[in-house]
């Protein structure tokens, strides 16, 4: 593995804002950054900031000059302060050409791509994941859940309530669960309400067929309002053939935290599930056979009242040769983004797959699930995508998301309020009001 050169010792001191601020994940940073210390000689001040803080600090710290050198920051503010002048992009585009751009998942390095290079540099992510019972797929000769024709012939084959549900599907329409779930769900079908100029009308075909898979797997679901608590409940009661969840939940199909244990046997601490469990990140709609998977990234950014030697020495270290320290955060949610030194190597994600997850026992990934799910939930991030990212258009996107709407007219044409078409225009009158 490349070990980053850093210089000779010297006495500057570095700021670097997270919004990691829970006191494990604290105590880990900042261990990380000692380390960083003894090597380069170059102090590092870890301090917390508030996620829902983050934009508001950032603005007023740039209005007066008094940036910190580097913030661990979610997707959705990379573009912007790229474009205000928060952001040094310049310093993060040598970054990236320095370790090399072929170790790089290409979906995270995509949504922060800015001019002729990148905004941030991806540091970690994770992709919502269609979660199945991989030894019923099997017994019953079913292909892995990863296109709607898949999902659709697996509930045919499995659904059979009480005992056993086809799917989970978000249904509850003030939970964000539920918005998360259908843009995971609209992105695999190729489908977005926004485009370079903003607001992009919904095609009614590719919409119709969203709609149509959506309701299928609605009324493969118990009634009620769903959202991730009964998806999780269900499954890990042997009562759900799929559902859809972040990586989270890893941990806890294996019976590694008390607080949400499997009930599938009468052993809360047994792996059973988790051996019984496949995964899908890239998920396909018939109008997009090349798929997609719904991603949250997170970048370091270095600003542009950096130290700037110094701050590209700290990023270049957390993701070098103190990378499994920067994943061993939080490994269950902070995929690798940099696979290894070089297009082909895997080296960070066999490092990565051997850290420890859990909360009241610990074991590593490697442990709990073959190779092949390993390399799966890494491999969504070459696709990762969001809606209004390649088109500068986060803001507007996640203003339509917050807004619900898609979430009530999905969930009233799944109770038949309207048709799809009718849907589909609906759709499309709220949300151009949003623009």
């Amino acid at each position: 593995m490349l070990t980053t050169a850093v210089g000779p010792a010297l006495s500057d001191t570095i700021r670097f804002w997270t919004t990691e601020e829970q006191p494990e994940r604290l105590a880990k940073q900042e261990e990380m950054a000692a380390a960083f210390t003894e090597e380069s000689g170059i102090e590092v001040e870890v301090i917390p900031v508030t996620e829902s803080d983050l934009g508001t600090r950032s603005t007023a710290a740039f209005a007066a000059g008094d940036l910190p050198d580097v913030i661990y920051h979610t997707l959705q503010y990379a573009l912007p302060w790229a474009e205000a002048g928060i952001l040094d992009f310049d310093a993060a585009t040598e970054v990236i050409e320095e370790l090399g751009e072929g170790g790089f998942a290409p979906g995270a390095l995509a949504m922060a791509s800015f001019e002729d290079g990148w905004a941030s540099v991806p540091v970690d992510g994770w992709t919502q994941m269609i979660v199945y019972r991989k030894d019923l797929f099997d017994e019953a000769g079913l292909e892995a859940p990863t296109t709607y024709g898949n999902v659709l012939t697996a509930i045919e084959a499995l659904h059979n309530p009480p005992e056993m549900f086809g799917f989970v599907a978000a249904t509850k329409v003030d939970e964000n669960f539920m918005s998360q779930v259908l843009e995971h769900v609209f992105l695999a079908n190729g489908v977005s309400p926004v485009g370079p100029d903003g607001f992009a009308p919904l095609d009614v075909d590719k919409t119709t067929e969203v709609l149509d898979f959506y309701k299928a797997i609605a009324e493969a679901s118990p009634p009620g309002e769903l959202y991730w608590q009964q998806s999780r409940e269900l499954y890990f009661a042997g009562k759900a053939a799929m559902i859809i969840w972040s990586p989270f939940i890893l941990d806890e199909l294996a019976g590694l935290r008390d607080s949400a244990p499997p009930t599938i046997t009468d052993d809360p601490t047994s792996p059973e599930l988790a051996s019984k469990t496949g995964i899908v990140t890239n998920f396909a709609g018939p109008s997009n056979p090349d798929g997609a998977a719904w991603a949250d990234i997170r970048y370091f950014g270095i600003t542009n009242d950096a130290d700037t030697d110094a701050a590209i020495q700290f990023v270049e270290y957390s993701l070098d040769a103190g990378y499994t320290q920067t994943l061993s955060i939080a490994p269950e949610g902070k995929f690798p983004v940099r696979r290894g030194t070089e297009e082909g190597d895997t080296s960070f994600v066999d490092e990565w797959a051997k850290l420890p997850v859990g909360v009241d026992r610990k074991a590593a990934l490697s442990d709990l699930y073959a190779q092949e799910m390993v390399d799966e939930i890494v491999g969504g991030l070459d696709v990762a995508q969001r809606w209004g990212v390649k088109d500068g258009q986060l803001a507007l996107a996640s203003k339509m998301i917050n807004s619900q709407i898609i979430n009530r007219l999905v969930r009233e044409y799944i109770d038949g309020v309207r048709d799809a078409a009718a849907t589909v225009e609906a759709m499309n009158s709220e949300l151009s009001e949003l623009q």
